[in-house]
């Protein structure tokens, strides 16, 4: 499949203990659609979307597309903890080919529901923020028009720009809110950490326009945990699944240097993480991704670890 790579084993390497202590000697390496995946218990599949075609577009610093890779190298590492009925598979990398981003997203889309139709539980490494357009339909492939998803977006951008010059990683969420518009079907979306000196006004209008709920960054905090989770609470309740995308640039630069757009006004870790407790314990999560990974600016690999670490976080909570 020419969008397609297949997983690489040699990603996967750490300190040795021939006892799984660590996520490289547990997790297994293989192609989609393969009879490992057909294993009872729960089981966890990492998918990486190599592209930085969005980001080009959208005039950020490329150099995403090498994100996938980065935060697996350093997510096997970690600690593994996960019970022995619990089986975690790397699938590799959704690749866009030739600036074929849409294909890309579409290639994206196809997996994410074969995922899901496999009894998968489908976390996304970005990549571009673009890959949430595909990420979103490939639920919606499995779920059915039926069923309400609710897009819960960790990031200092609205990502709701007008796609009338073409798609980008600044449009996945405008492209879905218009869709969702044709379809007669309600827009969830909520997003976390919105800064106001990283949205111009049409952009807050855009998100007004489709009813879009959000905190901005300066309430995202632990000092106003007691709002956050009431908002949080009230849109879970509204829909069915959630789907939550996090992108590494709402954090501050003092955590994730390594991103397509830096900003020392991001959010911290411990909001996310205490977010993430709150959303897991809904037990309405279905799938996550994680955006703009962008190791050429990184430094000693602390945007991949704190990627890894968000990973490694959800999928010990599942």
């Amino acid at each position: 499949m020419k969008h397609y790579a297949k997983p690489k084993p040699e990603l996967w390497q750490g300190r040795v203990s021939k006892a799984q202590l660590y996520l490289h000697e547990k997790v297994v390496c293989t192609e989609l659609g393969a009879t490992a995946l057909s294993k009872p218990g729960k089981k966890i599949g990492l998918l990486g979307y190599s592209c930085n075609e969005g980001v080009e577009r959208n005039y950020g610093r490329i150099g995403a597309l090498d994100g996938p890779d980065t935060i697996r190298k350093q997510l096997a590492r970690l600690p593994n903890h996960l019970a022995n009925n619990v089986h975690l598979y790397d699938l590799g990398n959704i690749q866009c080919m030739d600036g074929a981003m849409e294909t890309a997203q579409n290639q994206l889309s196809e997996k994410v529901a074969q995922l899901l139709e496999q009894q998968l539980f489908p976390i996304v490494l970005g990549g571009g923020h673009d890959m949430a357009y595909g990420h979103y339909h490939g639920l919606k492939r499995f779920y059915g028009g039926g069923a309400t998803i609710g897009i819960i977006n960790f990031d200092a951008h609205f990502d709701l720009r007008n796609n009338t010059n073409g798609n980008t990683s600044g449009t996945p969420f405008y492209q879905i809110a218009q869709e969702c518009k044709k379809a007669n079907s309600p827009f969830h979306y909520l997003c976390l950490g919105i800064r106001q000196d990283a949205n111009d006004a049409l952009l807050f209008q855009t998100a007004a326009d489709f009813g879009v709920t959000f905190i901005e960054n300066i309430h995202f905090s632990m000092s106003e945990a007691q709002h956050i989770v009431r908002v949080l609470l009230d849109f879970i309740r509204k829909v069915d699944h959630v789907y939550v995308t996090i992108d590494l640039d709402g954090f501050s630069s003092a955590y994730a240097p390594g991103v397509s757009a830096p900003s020392p006004m991001g959010f911290s870790p411990k909001i996310v993480i205490e977010s993430l407790e709150l959303i897991l314990k809904s037990k309405k999560l279905v799938a996550l991704d994680i955006a703009e990974m962008n190791p050429k600016y990184d430094m000693d690999h602390q945007t991949a670890k704190l990627a890894a670490s968000l990973v490694h976080y959800v999928m010990h909570s599942l």
